[in-house]
C-alpha cells in the first residue's frame, strides 16, 4: 500500500484520528513546509508533523480508531463508512492550502524576481554619455540631382576659380578618441556625484587620469584627517543606537548555518533560488538571509521578554550572484521584527520612516509580493528596491513554532550607502579592496 502523507488522507477523508485515538471531524487543514494546522468541527486546533509514518497517519490509513468524538457530533453514516474502509466518490474534500510551493508552469524568472533579495527592480549605476556614433552628416551628403550649367559673362576679367583643398581644416577641435578600457579606468577614478561626457573631452587619457588621480588622494587624506570611519561600519553603529533607543534587542546569530533552515524558509533543493545558496559540505550553508535566526530567537524569547517583543540583527549574508552593478555576492543585511500586540501595516509603516527620515534617505512604499512570504510592502529610493517588509503571520511559522502576530522588515545596508551617497555601482558601498567609502584606492 502507498504510504500517503497526512494532508493527503485528512483531504480523502475529512476525518482526524487523534492520539488518544478519537475520531473526529475536520473543518479546515493548513500546511507548510513540514507542519500542518488542523481545525476540528469541536474548535480544538492542533498542529502536528505532516509525516507518512505517525500514529494519526497510520490510523487514517487502516482505518482505525477507539472512539468517536461527542463534541464533533459526527453522523452514524460517516462513522460506519470510515469503519468498512469505503470511499465515495462523491465524499468533500478538505481543501489542503500549500504554501511556498512553487506552480511547475511558472518559468524561472517568476521564481527569481522574489528572495532578499526577494525581491526585486535595482537602479543601475550612474550612465555616463558615450560618444556618438560615426554617420554622414549634412556637409558630407552628396546631392545626386544634377542641373545643366550655364556659362556666366563678365565685363572684366577675373581670376579663375580655384577649388579649396583642405576642406576637413574647417574642424577647429579634434575629438579625444578613448578605448573602452580608458574609458573604464577614468570612471573607476570618478568620486561620487562626478561625471563626464567623453564625447566633449578635449584633455588626452594621460591628462584626465592625472588630474582624477590627484585629486582621490586629495580625498583620501581629508578622510583620514576628520573621519577614519568606514561607511559602512559607521552606518551599521548608528542603526545599532537608532534601534536600541527605540526599545530593540540587538541579536547575533550565527552565519554558517543548516541547509534545513532553508527548506523551513521554502527553499529547497528542488528550488530555483537554491542555486544561489553556498554551500558547505552535505548539510551546512553560508545563511542567504536573517530570517533563519530572527525565527529562533523569536520562538525562544516569547515567554522571556515583555510583550512585544522587538529584536533586530545587523550582519553579512551571502548569495551566487550574475548582476555584478546592482547585487553583492556579500552584503550586509538589516533585519528587525516585532511580535505580540500592535503588529499592524501602520506600525510597520512608522518604524520604517523613522528609520529612513533619521538617516535623510528619500523612500516611497509600493505593495509586491514574493514566492517566501507572499505579499510584501517593498521600500524604493527612485527605482532601487531598500527593502521588503511583511506583516504577518505567514504559514510557514508553524515550522518555527512561531504562533503570534508579527512584522518586519529587511534592508541592505549597501544599497542604504548607494542613496545615501548617490554611488555610481554597489561595489563602492560594499567591503572592497578597490574602494573606500565609495572613492577608488587603485591609484
Amino acid at each position: 500500500m502507498e504510504r500517503k502523507p497526512l494532508d493527503t488522507l485528512i483531504s480523502k477523508n475529512g476525518l482526524w484520528v487523534s492520539r488518544n485515538g478519537r475520531l473526529h471531524g475536520v473543518k479546515k487543514c493548513e500546511t507548510s513546509q513540514k507542519y500542518i494546522r488542523i481545525e476540528m468541527d469541536c474548535g480544538d486546533i492542533v498542529t502536528v508533523r505532516n509525516s507518512k509514518n505517525s500514529r494519526s497517519a497510520r490510523a487514517l490509513r487502516n482505518h482505525k480508531f477507539q472512539k468517536p468524538c461527542k463534541r464533533c457530533r459526527l453522523s452514524d453514516d460517516r462513522i460506519n463508512e470510515f469503519s468498512r474502509k469505503i470511499s465515495r466518490k462523491d465524499e468533500t474534500e478538505i481543501k489542503i492550502v500549500r504554501s511556498f510551493r512553487l506552480e511547475p508552469e511558472k518559468p524561472p524568472e517568476s521564481v527569481t524576481a522574489k528572495i532578499t533579495q526577494g525581491i526585486e527592480n535595482i537602479n543601475s549605476p550612474t550612465q555616463i554619455n558615450n560618444e556618438p556614433r560615426a554617420g554622414i552628416t549634412a556637409n558630407s551628403a552628396t546631392n545626386h540631382r544634377s542641373t545643366p550649367k550655364t556659362a556666366k559673362s563678365s565685363s572684366s576679367p577675373s581670376k579663375p576659380n580655384k577649388k579649396k583643398t583642405f576642406q576637413p581644416q574647417k574642424t577647429k577641435s579634434m575629438k579625444t578618441e578613448f578605448t573602452s578600457l580608458q574609458k573604464n579606468r577614468i570612471l573607476s577614478l570618478l568620486g561620487p556625484g562626478e561625471m563626464i561626457s567623453f564625447s566633449k573631452e578635449k584633455r588626452s587619457f594621460a591628462e584626465l587620469e592625472s588630474t582624477l588621480t590627484l585629486q582621490r588622494k586629495k580625498d583620501i587624506r581629508e578622510m583620514y584627517e576628520n573621519s577614519r570611519e568606514n561607511n559602512l561600519g559607521k552606518l551599521e553603529r548608528t542603526i545599532t543606537e537608532f534601534f536600541v533607543d527605540m526599545g530593540f534587542l540587538e541579536v547575533k546569530s550565527p552565519i554558517l548555518i543548516p541547509f534545513e533552515y532553508m527548506e523551513r524558509m521554502g527553499v529547497g533543493e528542488d528550488k530555483k533560488l537554491s542555486e544561489q545558496i553556498f554551500r558547505v559540505g552535505d548539510s551546512m550553508c553560508l545563511r542567504p538571509m536573517l530570517a533563519p535566526g530572527l525565527y529562533n530567537h523569536l520562538r525562544k524569547f516569547d515567554n522571556v521578554l515583555p510583550d512585544p517583543v522587538r529584536i533586530f540583527e545587523i550582519g553579512p549574508c551571502y548569495r551566487k550572484e550574475s548582476d555584478g552593478n546592482s547585487h553583492l555576492e556579500e552584503f550586509t543585511m538589516l533585519n528587525f521584527c516585532q511580535m505580540g500586540s500592535n503588529c499592524n501595516r501602520e506600525e510597520l509603516e512608522y518604524l520604517i520612516s523613522e528609520l529612513l527620515d533619521f538617516l535623510e534617505i528619500e523612500y516611497k512604499i509600493e505593495a509586491d509580493s514574493c514566492m517566501v512570504y507572499g505579499d510584501t510592502i517593498d521600500v524604493m529610493h527612485k527605482k532601487m528596491e531598500l527593502s521588503s517588509a511583511v506583516v504577518g503571520p505567514v504559514p510557514m511559522d508553524m515550522d518555527w513554532g512561531v504562533n503570534k502576530p508579527w512584522i518586519g522588515a529587511g534592508f541592505g545596508l549597501e544599497r542604504l550607502l548607494k542613496a545615501k551617497h548617490d554611488l555610481k555601482n554597489i561595489k563602492r558601498a560594499g567591503r572592497s579592496e578597490s574602494y573606500y567609502n565609495g572613492i577608488s584606492i587603485n591609484l
